[in-house]
């Protein structure tokens, strides 16, 4: 399923001033009572993602829309998809610390919900704002993309509402009770990848990914993190001007070609790093031909397979081999 919809474009619409000034004495009233009753409002990072169903949808997801964006993932157990996606929405809810609250709904048990929000097919996922919703995407999407609407849909919440999300305090009793603790087996692992990405040990990232696919080889996020940090693990040390002056000289030189596409690819050309490839494939044969395959289908993991460049080169690729 192609993702749609990446952008805010259509969020000008939820900027109405008697909507903003509502959510604006929302959000305010709901920090002054949370101070009258003497605490601060403060969440824990687990409640930062939330199961929703039909019943608690008024209040967890309409009434907390005043004092915090909701992007809502539509899901299901047996969306493939949906098992990629989802935990990268999870790991950012906590990253961003209380800017969004995700909410999670399972469309086989809440179809009521599903058809109110028009979901065609899933994945989907929805924010809403001071009550109001909008779509955010629909299928599969690349974590730069989602970090992109999601930050645009933090500002137009901040600037036009007045709403600037939740306290996090990570000491705080979640419900009034015992600290929850993180349910997945991996989340130490990787958060110790995501750390390592962000203080830019490549190698340290490369290895924490690898751990936790030698106990679980199909585990979605690892797999496509591995794939992206070994991608910016190999360009780190080029010369771009060299790189692309080399494949331009040598379009027959396998290493050459596969240099420049992994250079297109960080730099976002996904549909120049794929073309060359294929074109590649294309003039070689043997193991040659078979090295470029294989660089052609790791960048396939980074982007995402049900991104339609992907579904798209793909078929080019086949017809290239065959």
């Amino acid at each position: 399923m192609q993702p749609r919809n990446m952008s805010m474009s259509g969020v000008v619409d939820l900027a109405a001033v008697k909507a903003a000034q509502e959510a604006k004495a929302k959000a305010e009233q709901t920090r002054a009572e949370a101070a009258r009753q003497g605490g601060t409002g403060a969440v824990t990072p687990a409640e930062l993602v939330i199961d929703v169903d039909e019943a608690g949808f008024e209040r967890d997801v309409l009434q907390r829309s005043a004092e915090v964006p909701v992007v809502i993932d539509f899901w299901a157990e047996w969306c493939q998809p949906c098992k990629q996606l989802s935990p990268v929405l999870e790991r950012l809810a906590v990253e961003y610390n209380g800017r969004f609250l995700l909410a999670k709904i399972d469309v086989d048990a809440n179809q009521m919900l599903m058809q109110q929000f028009g979901v065609q097919g899933i994945p989907a996922v929805f924010a809403v704002v001071a009550g109001q919703a909008l779509p955010l995407f629909q299928g599969a999407a690349g974590e730069q993309q989602i970090r992109q609407t999601l930050d645009q849909l933090v500002q137009v919440a901040e600037q036009r509402f007045g709403i600037t999300g939740l306290d996090v305090d990570p000491d705080a009793q979640p419900g009034g009770g015992a600290a929850v603790e993180q349910a997945g087996p991996y989340d130490a692992l990787l958060n110790a990848a995501a750390e390592a990405l962000d203080a830019g040990d490549l190698a340290g990232a490369v290895q924490a990914y690898k751990n936790v696919l030698a106990d679980d080889p199909a585990h979605p996020e690892a797999k496509l993190g591995l794939a992206q940090a070994e991608l910016l693990q190999r360009v780190q040390g080029f010369d771009p001007q060299k790189v692309r002056q080399e494949a331009a000289e040598k379009p027959a030189d396998v290493d050459a070609q596969i240099a420049a596409a992994d250079l297109d690819l960080v730099g976002g050309h996904v549909e120049d790093a794929f073309g060359r490839l294929i074109e590649t494939v294309q003039r070689t044969f043997g193991d040659d031909r078979d090295t470029v395959r294989r660089r052609l289908l790791e960048l396939f993991e980074v982007v995402g397979p049900e991104d339609a460049r992907v579904v798209g080169a793909r078929r080019a690729l086949a017809r290239a081999l065959f």
